[in-house]
């Protein structure tokens, strides 16, 4: 009886082992990949490098500051400009410009600095290229995060700086001639234009119209030509001298 009753508790016991899974070792998730960090730039800051354009399918999507993209809207992608910084994007190859808004995030391809919206790709007319060697410039980045100057004692106040001026860019030629004659075309038009030498190799001559005080100004005087000269499709708003 007492063999009996040491066999039973001992095969009690084997099976109450083989009962018991054996505990896993709990691997952790890999960290969440960190978001680029945001870099301030001060105005005139520079780069160049490649720029590429986005627009379906992420038209309507929320973009990286919380607005929602607009593929015809005057903004960009930039991995590490912060938000609201504006930036004037040059096409190196044929000297057009634009002013974007930075809002989002982006290009992730190596090689590529700046994603613009479809409509700044058109100005810049690299919409079927896809890919354009550009010049960034920040001409303006939001108060929050500008680089702040160290204090200095205070000075006797010197004379404001002039104010920004602005033009509509309506053409660019290699020709100084053609560009002569658009410009005596847009005077009739418009009562104000000039041909500006631009210091590239090769050399361009751009035509530039109007003398708006305000970029809304400069920005309705764009509108208006490229509604009044069907030629004149990509006129834009650009800083002047």
């Amino acid at each position: 009886m007492r063999l009996l009753t040491a066999g039973a508790l001992a095969l009690l016991t084997l099976l109450a082992g083989c009962g018991k899974k054996p505990k896993r070792a709990r691997i952790p998730a890999p960290p969440p990949a960190a978001a680029p960090k945001a870099i301030p730039r001060p105005p005139g800051w520079t780069e160049t490098g490649i720029a590429s354009w986005y627009g379906y399918p992420y038209h309507g999507r929320q973009a990286a500051n919380g607005e929602t993209y607009d593929m015809n809207g005057m903004t960009a992608a930039h991995r590490t400009l912060p938000f609201e910084t504006w930036v004037r994007v040059t096409n190196l190859t044929n000297l057009k410009q634009v002013e974007v808004r930075i809002t989002d995030r982006g290009p992730f391809i190596d090689g590529r600095i700046i994603d613009l919206s479809r409509r700044a790709a058109e100005l810049l007319d690299m919409v079927i290229a896809g890919l354009a060697k550009v010049r960034l410039e920040v001409i303006s980045a939001p108060a929050a995060s500008a680089p702040r100057a160290p204090a200095t004692p205070p000075q006797t106040p010197q004379p404001s700086a002039p104010s920004r001026r602005f033009a509509v860019q309506v053409a660019a030629f290699r020709d100084e001639s053609a560009a002569e004659l658009l410009r005596a075309e847009m005077e009739e038009a418009y009562g104000a234009a000039r041909v500006q030498r631009r210091q590239a190799s090769p050399v361009w001559y751009r035509v530039l119209v109007g003398a708006p005080a305000t970029r809304e100004e400069a920005e309705s005087l764009a509108a208006r030509v490229r509604r009044e000269h069907a030629a004149l499709a990509d006129a834009f708003v650009t800083e002047i001298e």
